[in-house]
């Protein structure tokens, strides 16, 4: 297990760190409730909306995440000029992430997603959004925006939700710069997409993702894990592989097969935690941690936002916290 010196050094190094997220930009909208009656026109919940709150979401959570670790962080994508892109861009300002390096587009509208929830359950989701490619023109001014600015910065996240930004020539040049300049470049993928990451430095499927793109059903043995994360790692040169498997925790995979259990206290809301386990993850491999230490930090990260409502983050006292209350106790 890690040391609590050793976590507390690689977290006080978060806040030198810069960090570029590159991906689908969404805004996440919460309607919040109370229902007392069925509606006399259908046999629905009517919700007395009390309160409405944004969230940044999509590969905008990715940089809630690393801003709520106080990470500095850029972002490079697409929002439309609209009513929402303007709500978006307010959200990113409020929580200091730098959205100077994001493209408008007239073509397509700000991606939103709205749940209405009561009594902390999630009644209903409407999702606003367009995930056609994005226009080449579009593409080539965020790699100029990242050319622009890849001096400034430690690491590239690429968080793609599969809705047009991250495409094949985008993530080539991406991961060329990337290469060129010598940073590490991670990236949560989607399984139609692995093939356009070639050369990146890590990538991190969940395991459905990984089954999806082998076209498997399921795993048969830890065996037969690691064979696949190994076949991952080659066929798109990557120099490792992390997989998230939820409640069997982590593997690892750059020259062995490395377990790391499951962390999470009680899962409420799995949302984001994907978005927040990448997040520390790079984070802390930035920040001078192994890829043992940094799938470890990360898992605590990912159990802590388990346990809340919703899009949610963890902080760095959260950490340290979750570390005394739940590693030290259980000899984890």
């Amino acid at each position: 297990m890690i040391s609590v010196e050793r976590l507390e050094e690689i977290l006080n190094r978060f806040d030198k760190v810069k960090i570029a997220v590159v991906g689908d930009m969404m805004l996440d909208e919460y309607l919040i409730g109370k229902v007392n009656r069925i509606s006399p026109e259908a046999p629905v919940p009517v919700v007395n909306i009390e309160e409405e709150r944004f969230v940044p979401g999509g590969a905008s959570n990715v940089a809630n995440n690393l801003r709520s670790l106080d990470g500095k962080v850029s972002v490079y994508g697409v929002i439309g000029k609209d009513d929402n892109g303007e709500k978006f861009l307010k959200e990113l300002s409020l929580k200091k992430i730098d959205s100077s390096t994001i493209v408008k587009d007239e073509t397509r509208p700000t991606i939103i997603k709205s749940r209405v929830l009561s009594q902390g359950q999630q009644l209903l989701r409407l999702d606003w959004e367009k995930d056609t490619d994005i226009s080449k023109d579009i593409q080539d001014k965020i790699i100029k925006n990242l050319e622009e600015n890849i001096e400034k910065i430690d690491a590239i996240l690429l968080s793609d939700y599969n809705k047009g930004v991250l495409t094949k020539y985008l993530s080539e040049k991406i991961i060329n710069i990337a290469k060129k300049h010598n940073k590490k470049i991670v990236v949560d993928p989607k399984p139609q997409n692995f093939k356009n990451y070639k050369g990146a430095t890590s990538m991190t499927p969940n395991r459905k993702e990984i089954l999806d793109y082998f076209g498997m059903k399921k795993f048969e043995s830890e065996e037969e894990i690691a064979q696949k994360m190994k076949e991952l790692k080659e066929e798109l040169e990557l120099e490792n592989v992390v997989l998230t498997r939820s409640e069997e925790g982590i593997s690892l995979f750059e020259k062995e097969h490395k377990r790391i259990p499951t962390v999470a206290r009680e899962v409420y809301d799995v949302t984001g935690a994907g978005d927040t386990f990448i997040s520390t993850f790079l984070l802390a491999v930035s920040a001078g941690a192994d890829l043992y230490e940094a799938g470890v930090i990360a898992n605590m990260a990912s159990g802590i936002v388990v346990g809340k409502i919703g899009t949610a983050t963890a902080t760095r006292k959260e950490i340290i916290e979750f570390y005394h209350n739940k590693m030290e106790k259980e000899n984890y």
